[in-house]
């Protein structure tokens, strides 16, 4: 019989199909074992190296319910592309060295470590691509949870890249390791400062400084993880133009944790005194009470002027204060956290004098309100500093450096202690409830990048730095004479209005 054309086609196909399947089947059959001649079974394994782009690795909750381990499907390194050029990191991965300085000539001994745990949350041991944790004392909140919730997105994001290291880490605040306590070769302390990881450092000690928990996320006060909440603040900015905003320095937050705090509250408007601020007392409470209607960080760039000014140590508000193209009014700090050291004054914030703050607020405000385009320039320096310079890319690329230089002063083989237990993103957000499964999963890293590393610029050498503090230090003693001049000329007024009311009371 004569098929009609297409007919045929479609037959052909089907033919041709099957027998590229009888093919396939002979090929495989000479490859798998098989438990029965009539049944092949084909054995997948994930290989050691693979392809990187466009994987993902879903979490599997189904083996960690099923064994009580974490699943063994993690690649433990992909391969590399065509070698290209790599984007150069931001310039406060320059700090990396500097944070890292005290141990560059001795390198960081077992002992070192070991001293490090009289006040550390935890031990993070890395192996192999794998992290174990030696849990010493809770935190404060979530802290530590979201911190190594961080670590093991990092692992996923580069797998294969972060070294073995052992480390201690401090949750609490304010750093503790004194550059005065007599390391070194000649001093009474010969193995070295314990070198001691934490989210904020000072001048006077050598804490090793390391990306804070809320960048993925702070359940308890339903801050959400960075990377989207870094969208929600850009699209924020754009909801009332800058000289359309209240022509005010804006701040709410807790003023309880710390007595300048207590004194910038001080400074808010009253019959007596209008000093261009306006200053809220957040009550947490009430707010989680009440569904964080009035928190919410990406409805709140409506003023010219924001204010930062720590707690009782460095404040993890910073980065969304300066998000907002307010022109950022920065209380004298006294920490820092790892990318803070880069920013510049009178190009990213104006400088506040700690001890006669209220004096400072209005002597700023009225000096933006003045120089309206160069205030606006300044915001927007700040906040193109934070979207570009501190995407979620960069904070996993800093954690890389600094891990990977830290390692290499390690004078030991790192070892998994006893009481140490393996950590994987199922292990932590498979068990989670509530807010933190929320977070985490909205932080989850997918699977590897796509993209390498950015390259870490050099050290300083010792007059490039000093340059740099130099300068810092020139800005804000030049804001500080520009203010003393206002208010000397703003005196003088006021005795010259004195003088010509009480003449012409005397003629009267």
């Amino acid at each position: 019989m004569k098929l009609p054309s297409r007919s045929s086609a479609v037959i052909f196909s089907v033919l041709f199909l099957l027998g590229g399947a009888l093919i396939s089947t002979r090929l495989l059959d000479s490859n798998v074992s098989t438990h029965t001649q009539k049944k092949s079974i084909i054995r997948i394994t994930l290989p050691d190296k693979i392809p990187k782009k466009h994987l993902e690795i879903p979490l599997d909750c189904t083996a960690l319910n099923r064994t009580g381990t974490c699943p063994s499907n993690y690649p433990r390194a992909i391969e590399e592309e065509e070698p290209g050029p790599r984007s150069t990191c931001p310039e406060y991965f320059r700090w990396i060295h500097e944070d890292l300085r005290a141990w560059a000539h001795t390198g960081i001994t077992r002992e070192a470590v070991e001293t490090a745990k009289r006040t550390a949350n935890f031990r993070l041991v890395i192996v192999n691509g794998k992290a174990y944790v030696e849990r010493y004392q809770k935190s404060f909140q979530t802290r530590d949870v979201f911190t190594l919730w961080g670590i093991l997105q990092l692992l996923r994001r580069y797998p294969g890249k972060v070294p073995d290291l052992e480390l201690m880490f401090d949750c609490v605040d304010w750093p503790v390791v004194g550059k005065s306590g007599g390391y070194g070769e000649n001093g009474p302390n010969t193995t070295g400062p314990p070198p001691l990881f934490r989210y904020c450092g000072d001048d006077r000690t050598l804490d090793i400084v390391f990306p804070d928990w809320s960048f993925w996320g702070w359940p308890e006060i339903n801050l959400k993880p960075w990377e989207g909440l870094q969208k929600e603040l850009r699209e924020g900015n754009t909801k009332k133009r800058w000289m359309e905003r209240e022509a005010y320095a804006y701040w709410k937050g807790n003023p309880a944790v710390a007595e300048t705090r207590m004194d910038l509250m001080k400074c808010n408007v009253s019959e007596e005194h209008d000093w261009n601020a306006r200053v809220f007392a957040q009550d947490w409470v009430k707010e989680s009470q009440q569904g964080y209607k009035q928190s919410d960080l990406a409805n709140q760039c409506l003023h010219r002027y924001k204010i930062y000014i720590e707690g009782s140590a460095w404040s993890v508000s910073q980065k969304y204060i300066m998000a907002c193209d307010s022109l950022t009014l920065i209380v004298k700090p006294h920490y820092y956290d790892f990318f803070t050291r880069s920013l510049v004054p009178v190009h990213h914030y104006w400088p506040i004098q700690e001890h006669d703050k209220c004096k400072s607020i209005k002597f700023a405000v009225d000096w933006g309100n003045s120089h309206k385009h160069k205030a606006q320039e300044i915001g927007k320096a700040a906040s193109s500093f934070i979207q570009d310079e501190l995407k979620m890319d960069y904070v996993y690329d800093y954690m890389l450096h600094l891990l990977t230089q830290y390692s290499k002063l390690l004078t030991f083989k790192p070892v998994v202690p006893k009481g140490a237990v393996e950590l994987c993103s199922e292990s932590m957000a498979c068990n989670a409830a509530g807010l933190e499964n929320k977070f985490m999963m909205e932080s989850l890293v997918k699977g590897p990048s796509e993209r390498a590393p950015c390259t870490i610029p050099p050290p300083y050498d010792p007059p490039s730095l000093s340059a740099v503090l130099r300068r810092n230090s020139n800005s804000i003693k030049q804001v500080e004479l520009w203010e003393k001049r206002y208010w000397d000329n703003q005196n003088n007024s006021s005795r010259l209005r004195g003088i010509g009311c009480y003449t012409i009371y005397r003629g009267d």
